[in-house]
């Protein structure tokens, strides 16, 4: 590939990114499904082994390979499906390897059903001092550390846990640009799919997104992971019962809070609902540790196209937070920060949108859980009939 085909500005569009593929910029021991291609990301496959590991660790100035040696207990054939089991840090070559051009540079990120049943996830890469940024020129393999915070998961061969988003020179926009196009073509909604004035967007290098504490009818307002469940199977949709991985918080009495336990896993919404441009794409980030005992986010790419209107849905889409009090009990109240949206822009608008031209999870979504689990105790409406089997 030339290298002057690659120095426009910009996040890589789906059809850059097959053509990244085609001319061997990204490579892999078997093709890569088009499918795996998204309007401005590509989801990466896991390879038939995992490492089994006593610690994390970074590379440096060393290969993974080398390090892994190291601190490898032992090594667990994943190409049929193997149970992970959680707190242990478990370190799996990746199908796809890279071979960037000198001006590209690449992130890797959770996907977003890999980060609502609390797995972790982040890419390590050879003489790398840093997770999940793949500097520009980087030719070599890439490894995803995985580890379930609370749930006893299975896995298996060919599956997808994270993403990659491939990008170009300077790709940030502006507090002042969001506002101006949100101006033009409207980015952020309130509850009632209203158009919030840009007076009241939070901004600061992105923007912020709150809580909805108020809950439904009984007070029901985002969901808790039980420890010492069932095995949950990655590879299976829609099957999982959730009263076997959940319980329902509610708000405290009559008033839109809600105490965090230290240490627990919990899954909350945003007020507002997002719609990301077409010429856009964006990545939530935690907000800032000072702000308080919390941490959120794990999954982080938003493609362009979340949150467009569907034929029968109101337009935006809400955000799912993904939450975890760190050293105390921690109360958050509605509309508290918790969540900070960057965006990015894309070379040129990809030739599908997520959600419009593909089918998506999560368009439109009201509903909490990943897609591993029955849809139908799912939405924030129905999540009382948790409290029935409790």
């Amino acid at each position: 590939m030339a290298e002057d085909d690659w120095t426009a500005p910009g996040v890589l569009p789906y059809q850059d990114v097959l053509r990244a593929i085609d001319e061997g910029v990204v490579r892999a021991r078997s093709p890569i499904p088009q499918a795996n291609v998204q309007p401005a990301s590509l989801d990466l496959r896991l390879g038939a082994e995992a490492h089994r590991m006593r610690c994390s660790f970074l590379p440096d100035r060393e290969s993974v390979r080398s390090k892994l040696e190291d601190y490898r207990l032992e090594t667990v054939d994943i190409s049929a499906g193997a149970v992970l089991e959680p707190g242990r840090p478990y370190l799996i070559p990746l199908m796809e390897r890279l071979e960037l051009p000198a001006t590209v540079r690449a992130r890797a990120n959770p996907k977003s059903s890999t980060g609502r049943v609390d797995v972790f996830t982040r890419v390590i890469t050879d003489r790398n001092h840093r997770f999940d940024d793949i500097p520009a020129g980087y030719r070599g393999p890439l490894y995803l550390e995985v580890v379930s915070r609370t749930f006893a998961v299975r896995i298996q061969q060919g599956m997808s846990l994270n993403q990659l988003r491939m990008a170009v020179g300077e790709t940030a926009v502006s507090d002042q640009q969001l506002i101006e196009r949100h101006n033009v073509e409207p980015m952020v909604y309130d509850a009632r799919s209203h158009k919030i004035p840009d007076g009241r967007m939070v901004v600061h290098d992105g923007l912020f997104l709150t809580l909805d504490l108020e809950g439904d009818d009984d007070g029901v307002v985002g969901y808790r992971a039980r420890r010492n469940s069932q095995v949950l199977d990655l590879t299976q949709i829609g099957v999982h019962r959730v009263r076997d991985f959940w319980e329902p918080v509610f708000r405290e009495h009559d008033e839109p809070r809600v105490v965090l336990e230290p240490d627990d896993f919990y899954l909350l919404i945003s007020m507002e609902a997002v719609r990301i441009p077409a010429t856009f794409a964006s990545e939530m980030s935690a907000y800032a540790e000072s702000a308080g005992e919390l941490r959120s986010h794990y999954a982080g790419f938003f493609d362009p196209g979340f949150g467009h209107p569907t034929a029968d849905g109101p337009p935006g889409s809400r955000a799912v937070l993904e939450v975890r009090a760190r050293d105390v009990p921690f109360m958050v109240e509605q509309g508290q920060p918790v969540c900070k949206l960057t965006y990015e822009t894309v070379r040129t608008p990809p030739t599908f949108l997520y959600g419009r031209d593909t089918g998506s999870n999560y368009q439109g979504q009201v509903a909490m859980l990943s897609k591993h689990f029955e849809r139908d105790h799912s939405t924030l409406g129905q999540m009382s009939l948790l409290s029935e089997v409790r």
